[in-house]
């Protein structure tokens, strides 16, 4: 988030200090934005991967502290709820293999943690939603215990002003009442980091706002939540509904916005936008102040000020796709992916970034021609289809020819699109032969309509046929973690039979 949080309290003092402070970063990044050669550099890619630790029988294990203490890896951190944990892969060059090389970091930082977790009698799955997870799972009890997350339950709760509705129908329906920001924690991602040139950002992002939707429904992976049969990516509409700030009554909301958004519209000028659109629209819930001396000095005497107050607020906006920026070194932006699921191996999970940041970079040189033709809200929509129905969506994407958008279902626009990919990646100095073998997963599993999401629907089905739900539940869970032990792709899992 920027800066370390260690109160849970804040005065109307501190909120308009921080407010200010705002105000000032945002003049200091737009003079920063219009310094020659601010940002500029090669291309890089990151990603940040969220877990679970799960016990014998399948059931969350919250010891996310103690296996911490187990590890000397610095890559690894804790998670909003005790049974989740974090391993970032540091930022590599996109040019030459890079998804090779983040295989084989993924497989390391993910080895270490397995070792230390099961020192502690935990077993790692990285899965969008896990089937076991349970009501008694989740609850104050399962929180961190940081002040970090106890500070942010707390601001929102209190903004809120009352207990959270979650109501989500697929298959079945789910209807909650709830009271922290723990089912937040349900849901775990693999968030991917592209560095962008400042000029090139607000087409770079655009076309990561175009792209997120087909490659999310090719990506599901999270079909499940409490026993439930839900959308194929439930975590799209958990997360909205679980940190949703909003106060239900409508004379006391102070804004009309959920704090986990797919955005407001196609962004017209560049990063310094989005800052400012976050800064607008959403209250501060942490405002801790930095002890850094003015930004707008510091810019002005040639340096990289820190805007330690915008990145944590930032930090507490949840766009799908988010700008960052970060201070370190010289400077730079970036893009955060944050929409695909953890799972179901590493190797999906690199062919799943290999196609957005592909797809991301080769639509960027055609948005010109491809804005006019989409308007935002059925981006936006296209989003939510790619949550609900995954490969079975239908949807409506720009044609440079024609005067409006046709809907294309899903496994048709796939298609049409990994070309399109192949070209972002190979442009940007990825080795043909790594994009040929990363996309070609993704179009075996589009061929074979067999996504994790797919896969955990099937088995359940064949498994509740014998035995109780929840009993298919936890077979269902490990069968998926042998199979995803295995290494080898969701697409060649089999769908045994009981």
């Amino acid at each position: 988030m920027g800066l370390a949080i260690q109160q849970e309290e804040f005065t109307p003092e501190e909120h308009e200090r921080f407010v200010q402070r705002l105000a000032e970063s945002l003049e200091a990044l737009r003079a920063l934005l219009k310094r020659p050669g601010f940002g500029v550099g090669p291309t890089t890619m990151g990603a940040e991967l969220e877990v679970y630790l799960v016990d014998g029988a399948g059931h969350p294990l919250p010891v996310n502290q103690q296996v911490l203490a187990r590890t000397q890896d610095d890559r690894v951190t804790l998670e909003l709820n005790r049974f989740n944990m974090e391993a970032n892969v540091r930022p590599s060059l996109l040019a030459g293999r890079p998804f090779t090389a983040l295989r084989v970091e993924l497989e390391d930082v993910l080895k270490e943690l397995q070792r230390a977790s099961a020192l502690e009698g935990a077993r790692v799955a990285a899965i969008g939603i896990l089937p076991t997870l349970r009501q008694a799972d989740l609850g104050k009890g399962a929180l961190t215990q940081q002040p970090r997350y106890r500070a942010l339950n707390t601001a929102i709760r209190k903004r809120r002003d009352g207990p959270f509705q979650v109501a989500i129908a697929g298959d079945d329906t789910l209807n909650l009442t709830w009271d922290d920001v723990t089912l937040e924690g349900a849901n775990t991602s693999l968030q991917y980091h592209l560095r962008v040139a400042p000029e090139d950002f607000a087409r770079v992002y655009n076309a990561a706002q175009l792209a997120t939707a087909p490659v999310l429904a090719a990506a599901g992976n999270s079909p499940l939540f409490l026993g439930k049969r839900l959308w194929e990516e439930t975590r799209v509409a958990l997360f909205q509904q679980a940190t949703d700030d909003r106060s239900e009554s409508a004379d006391e909301a102070a804004h009309l916005h959920p704090r986990v958004t797919f955005g407001h519209g196609w962004v017209r000028e560049g990063v310094h936008e989005l800052f400012a659109e976050a800064v607008a629209l959403y209250p501060p819930l942490l405002p801790v102040l930095g002890k850094e001396d003015s930004p707008l000095d510091i810019v002005a005497a040639g340096g990289v000020p820190a805007l330690e107050e915008l990145r944590l607020h930032q930090g507490t906006v949840w766009c799908w796709n988010r700008a960052i920026y970060d201070p370190h070194g010289d400077g730079h932006v970036r893009i955060e992916f944050r929409a695909l699921p953890a799972g179901p191996t590493v190797v999906d999970m690199v062919a799943n970034g290999a196609f957005l940041l592909g797809l991301t970079l080769g639509l960027a040189e055609r948005m010109d021609a491809l804005l006019p033709a989409l308007p935002f809200w059925q981006a936006r929509r296209n989003f939510k289809q790619a949550a609900m129905r995954g490969l079975d969506a239908v949807m409506l994407w720009p044609a440079e020819v024609a005067p409006s958008p046709r809907p294309m279902p899903v496994v048709e626009l796939v298609k049409h699109l990994l070309p399109i990919a192949r070209r972002g990646l190979t442009e940007h100095g990825v080795d043909a032969s790594e994009a040929d073998a990363m996309l070609d997963i993704i179009a075996q599993r589009v061929a074979l309509r067999r996504t994790g999401a797919r896969w955990q629907r099937e088995v359940l089905a064949r498994l509740e046929a014998h035995m109780p739900r929840q009993d298919a539940l936890a077979a269902l869970l490990e069968r998926y973690l042998h199979h995803s032990d295995s290494g080898l792709p969701v697409h060649t899992w089999p769908v045994e039979s009981p």
